[in-house]
C-alpha cells in the first residue's frame, strides 16, 4: 500500500537527481537568490516599518517655542519711587510667518509646519509635535505644489531641500539657507526621495 508520505518522497525524487547532477547551477541559483534578498532589502529597509524616532529641539538661540514678537517696551518703577518710570526694551521673539498642519499622503502624518523669522533675521522651517513614518532616505521639503492629494506632482515642480529628517516623532528645527528664494514654496513636504513617495505635507497660510 502506497502512503501520503512515499508519495511525496516520489516527488522529491526527481529535485534531488536534478540537483545532484547540477551542484554548481544549484549553487549559482542560491548565491543568486541570497545576494538579490539582501540588496531588495537594502533598498526597501522593511524593519522601518516598525521602528521610529524622537527629537525635542527650542528655536536656536531662544530655548523657547515661538510667538508673536516686535521691539516692545514696559513701563518699569524705579525702587524707591514708584511714582517713576523707566521704559525697559524686550528682546524681540521669533516670529511665526505661516503655519499649517500636516494631512496624511502616503503614511499617516500629524503635526504643525512653521516658517519662523528668528530675531537675528534667519528663516526657520519648524516642526512641531510631529508624528509621522520611518524610511529611507526621507527629505524635509519646501515645494510649490499643493499639500495632499497625488504626490507625483512635487517631483515635476519646483522645491527646496532642507536635508533629512531628523526624526520620525518631536519637535525640530530646519535653517532656511541665507539667500534662498522661497517664494511661492508655501508646502511643507516629507519626502522620500527613494522611492519619490510623500508621507505627508502642510501647507504654510
Amino acid at each position: 500500500m502506497t502512503t501520503p508520505a512515499d508519495e511525496n518522497s516520489a516527488a522529491r525524487q526527481p529535485v534531488r537527481m536534478f540537483l545532484g547532477r547540477h551542484k554548481a547551477l544549484a549553487a549559482s541559483a542560491a548565491v543568486l537568490l541570497l545576494a538579490l534578498f539582501v540588496s531588495g532589502a537594502a533598498l526597501f529597509q522593511p524593519w522601518r516599518l516598525f521602528t521610529s524616532s524622537t527629537v525635542d529641539e527650542a528655536l536656536p538661540g531662544t530655548g523657547q517655542t515661538p510667538s508673536p514678537g516686535g521691539t516692545l517696551a514696559v513701563q518699569q518703577p524705579t525702587p524707591g519711587d514708584p511714582g517713576s518710570a523707566v521704559r525697559s526694551p524686550v528682546p524681540v521673539l521669533p516670529r511665526v510667518i505661516a503655519e499649517g498642519a500636516f494631512v496624511s499622503q502616503e503614511h499617516s502624518t500629524s503635526g504643525m509646519a512653521s516658517l519662523v523669522k528668528l530675531p537675528d533675521g534667519r528663516l526657520v522651517l519648524r516642526l512641531e509635535n510631529l508624528a509621522s513614518s520611518d524610511g529611507p532616505d526621507v527629505k524635509v521639503w519646501l515645494s510649490d505644489q499643493e499639500a495632499g492629494g497625488d504626490w507625483f506632482k512635487y517631483r515635476s515642480g519646483k522645491w527646496l531641500d532642507l536635508g533629512p529628517v531628523k526624526a520620525t516623532h518631536g519637535n525640530q528645527n530646519y535653517s532656511i539657507p541665507a539667500g534662498a528664494d522661497i517664494s511661492g514654496l508655501d508646502t511643507v513636504v516629507l519626502w522620500c526621495d527613494r522611492f519619490s513617495v510623500a508621507f505627508g505635507s502642510a501647507a504654510l497660510g
